[in-house]
């Protein structure tokens, strides 16, 4: 049974031994384990009630018998997982890889741009872009030496970042919803889902993060950290694509087809099963934006037909179905040890909610200051919210219905408004990204091929930079406003 509680500085704790864990450890289910058992303490020191303490059944099985997990696993470990299989069955993936890489990917830079760009046309969401952008270009980028840390910068930054510049997703009706009703600038969720569009050119963290993301693709940045710069050297003089230390979540084997010689691949392999995914989840949901249909959200649905098409395809071509049945789990298979970090991580996220993590951050930023520092402090404190919590839309769900009255009541104008605005999605949006706790942060190593913490740890002092850029931006913009 769930207890009202008042938060406090304590309901940071399960967050702060998670990631200390896991940067000192590198042990991200260990972390993660130690962060849930510390989340019970402090529930118990707080409500008294001994059953807090079993962690069991006050938060993993509630969670992982949720169906936001289920969701998890049905697109992730069975949908994916069962995808990347059946390609690596057939070598459709590896085929795909050397064409583009004979036509497009001649180096490790050229490779880095089609990630970018996969990024961008991938940009249904953070998780979905993720895979489906790493998946797709994995192959390329190791026959060109790219690292996996550099990979999965690319790959991770131009997931969410990209889901709120380009509407076309789920994202802006959520936040309409989330902000509907909150000042009277915006009384619906009609005028909701407009102020999204209309705070586009200030969610600065998320257009440097792209610009940015294009540069190093590019070899223009001039600067990309000491971790990430020994990184592209190991790779490049090398060729080796990982640390000595990392522990990759996805298999070896994955990466290979198991019989190469019983069957010949061809373009259909790969190609076919993207477009069923990109047609069912996109034409939909833009058909739910005219009006036509209910339901826009078929995202499950593209997943589980692209699935389909993907066993078909091959068995028409002369595949039996015992082996694309084998390559279907095989696949499923090597995503188990991904699938118990997700479940691990929602349930942490479950603790920070039941702690009221976020409601203490919020709380504690208070209400008295400059409103030109409203900006940079809303981009902070989502940062953080969503560092320690894992997640982007969570934090969007607490920090919105406090952020937009308290930017209304220090100047209503419309212009501060949506400064403020795109600071709550871009902040948002940098701690998803670089949370080790984040299903994007590890489904962007997992389905590169990366160490969870070593991409992270490369990851995080690029995207720290593009923060810190972004909070300047809109303290400027709001002085000039």
């Amino acid at each position: 049974m769930e207890t009202s509680i008042e938060p406090n500085w304590t309901s940071l704790l399960p967050a702060l031994v998670t990631i200390v864990l896991a940067f000192a450890t590198r042990q991200v289910i260990v972390a993660l384990l130690a962060g849930i058992l510390t989340g019970s303490v402090v529930l118990f020191l707080q409500t008294g009630t001994p059953s807090d303490l079993n962690a069991l059944s006050r938060f993993l099985i509630p969670r992982i018998g949720s169906s936001s997990y289920a969701q998890i696993l049905l697109l992730y470990l069975w949908c994916l997982g069962g995808l990347i299989g059946i390609w690596t069955k057939t070598g459709a993936a590896l085929h795909f890889a050397e064409r583009v890489r004979q036509r497009f990917a001649h180096s490790a830079g050229s490779s880095l741009v089609v990630t970018w760009l996969l990024g961008v046309i991938f940009h249904q969401g953070g998780t979905v872009s993720t895979v489906l952008t790493a998946s797709t270009v994995k192959p390329v980028a190791d026959a060109n030496r790219v690292s996996h840390e550099e990979l999965s910068y690319v790959v991770d930054s131009t997931a969410s970042p990209v889901a709120t510049l380009i509407p076309l997703n789920a994202w802006p009706g959520y936040v309409a919803g989330l902000v509907a009703g909150t000042i009277p600038l915006i009384p619906d969720e009609s005028a909701g889902f407009d102020w999204f569009l209309k705070a586009i050119p200030y969610n600065f963290y998320s257009w440097i993060a792209i610009i940015s993301t294009l540069l190093f693709a590019l070899g223009r940045l001039p600067w990309v950290g000491g971790s990430m710069r020994r990184a592209i050297l190991r790779a490049r003089e090398t060729g080796a694509l990982d640390s000595p230390h990392a522990e990759p979540m996805l298999p070896s084997d994955l990466e290979r087809s198991s019989d190469p010689s019983a069957y010949q691949p061809s373009m259909l392999e790969f190609v076919a099963p993207l477009a069923t995914l990109l047609c069912v989840a996109v034409l939909p949901f833009i058909a739910g934006q005219l009006g036509w249909i209910e339901n826009s959200n078929w995202i499950y649905e593209a997943f589980a037909l692209a699935l389909i098409v993907a066993m078909l395809v091959p068995m028409f071509r002369g595949l039996g179905a015992t082996e694309a049945m084998d390559g279907f789990i095989s696949g499923c298979r090597g995503m188990t040890i991904g699938a118990i970090v997700l479940g691990l991580a929602v349930t942490l996220g479950g603790v920070a909610k039941e702690l009221e993590t976020a409601s203490f951050l919020v709380n504690a930023i208070g209400d008295s200051l400059p409103f030109a520092a409203l900006p940079a402090l809303l981009t902070l404190l989502c940062m953080g919210i969503a560092f320690s919590t894992g997640t982007s839309w969570g934090t969007f769900a607490v920090v919105f219905p406090v952020a937009l009255p308290v930017a209304y009541s220090l100047n209503p104008d419309p212009t501060f408004i949506q400064i403020c605005f795109g600071s709550v999605l871009g902040g948002s949006v940098y701690g998803d990204q670089c949370s080790p706790i984040s299903d994007t942060t590890i489904l962007s190593s997992m389905f590169t091929g990366a160490d969870l913490m070593d991409h992270v740890r490369t990851q995080f002092p690029l995207a720290t930079v593009a923060a810190a850029l972004g909070a300047l931006l809109s303290t400027l913009f709001a002085l000039l406003s």
